[in-house]
C-alpha cells in the first residue's frame, strides 16, 4: 500500500547502535519513525484498503510510504479532524485511567504540562473529575499558556530562584493525589516532596534524561528520598501506554465526544514542508512549541 503521510513527533528516538534502548535505533539518513497519517494512494485487491482512505501507521516522516496492508489502521470519522489521530492524549488517558484512577476531587500534577502527553493530561485529568491539576513547564510564558488555554489550574515553573518544591507547596498546599511524570529528574524529586499519605506516581517519560545538553540521552538519574516514600505510602509505577491496547479505541471514542462538545484540544502546530522537519525537531528539543508538532508534506 502507498499512501501520502503527515507525522508528529515527540522526542522518543535512540542515537547509533545502543543495546537495551527501547526504540528504535537511528543511523544517518535513517528516517525518523513516528506516529502518521496517510491518505491511500494504491492498494492490492483484497487488502480491504481503497484508495482515498485515510489510514495510520508508524513509518514518520515522509511524502510517500509503502506500507504492509497489516501494518496500517483505517481511519473512520470517530474524531472530527484526521490530524487528532496524532494527539498523544491517549497515553495520558491510558495512564490515568489503567495505571492510576483519577478519583473526584484529586490535586494532579503533571510534569512537562506543555509538552505533547502533558498538554492533553491536564485536560484529560480535569475530565476524570480531579479538582485541582498542576503543569510544570519551563517558562513563564508558557506557564501562562498552561493556565490561560489548558485549563490548568496552576504552573510551576522550573530553572528559576525559587525551588519546584516551594513553588508545588504553594500551588497544592493539600499536598499531591497523583503525579503523571513524563520528565523525571528534580520535577519527580520534588513532586515526592510535596505528595500527600497515600499519592499515586505514574512515570511515562525521562525528558530531564533525553533533553540533557550533557549526557548519554539514555539516563535520568533522580535523587529521591525513600523515607518520604515510605512515611506517605506513596505508590510508583512505571508505565507505557503500549501494555493497554484496549486503551486506543476507548479513547477515540471519548476524545471525539470531548472535541466535538467543546471540553478538550488538541493543542498543536503544523509545519508544513518536510524540508522544515529538522528545524521543528530542533525546536521541540529547544522548547519552544507547545503541545505536538505535526509535519504535513
Amino acid at each position: 500500500m502507498t499512501d501520502r503521510v503527515a507525522g508528529s513527533f515527540l522526542i522518543s528516538q535512540g542515537a547509533g547502535n545502543v543495546e537495551g534502548v527501547p526504540f528504535p535505533a537511528l543511523r544517518p539518513g535513517d528516517t525518523l519513525a513516528e506516529a502518521a497519517v496517510g491518505e491511500v494512494v494504491l492498494a492490492p485487491a483484497g487488502s480491504g484498503l481503497n484508495p482515498g482512505d485515510l489510514v495510520s501507521h508508524m513509518l514518520g516522516w515522509r511524502e510517500y510510504a509503502v506500507v504492509a496492508a497489516a501494518g496500517c489502521t483505517r481511519l473512520d470519522r470517530t474524531l472530527p479532524d484526521p490530524v487528532a489521530h496524532l494527539s498523544h492524549g491517549w497515553t495520558a488517558y491510558a495512564a490515568l485511567t489503567r495505571a492510576v484512577v483519577v478519583r473526584p476531587g484529586d490535586t494532579v500534577f503533571v510534569s512537562a504540562g506543555g509538552s505533547a502527553i502533558g498538554s492533553m493530561a491536564g485536560q484529560i485529568a480535569r475530565l476524570l473529575g480531579a479538582g485541582r491539576v498542576i503543569g510544570s513547564t519551563g517558562s513563564r510564558s508558557k506557564a501562562e499558556r498552561l493556565v490561560g488555554e489548558l485549563g490548568y489550574d496552576a504552573a510551576v515553573v522550573r530553572g528559576t530562584a525559587e525551588p519546584l518544591a516551594a513553588q508545588l507547596a504553594t500551588a497544592a498546599p493539600g499536598g499531591l493525589d497523583v503525579v503523571l511524570d513524563n520528565a523525571g529528574g528534580e520535577q519527580l524529586g520534588a513532586a515526592v516532596e510535596a505528595a500527600r499519605e497515600g499519592a499515586r506516581f505514574v512515570l511515562v517519560g525521562a525528558l530531564s534524561g533525553q533533553l540533557a545538553a550533557h549526557g548519554t540521552g539514555r539516563t535520568a538519574p533522580v535523587e529521591l528520598d525513600s523515607f518520604q516514600l515510605l512515611l506517605k505510602q506513596i505508590t510508583l509505577r512505571c508505565y507505557s501506554a503500549d501494555a493497554d491496547p484496549d486503551a486506543r479505541p476507548e479513547w477515540n471514542a471519548r476524545f471525539g465526544g470531548w472535541l466535538r462538545s467543546g471540553e478538550i484540544t488538541f493543542p498543536h502546530v503544523r509545519v508544513t514542508g518536510l524540508d522544515r522537519a529538522p528545524q521543528a525537531l530542533l525546536d521541540v528539543i529547544a522548547g519552544r512549541h507547545l503541545g505536538t508538532v505535526v509535519v504535513e508534506p
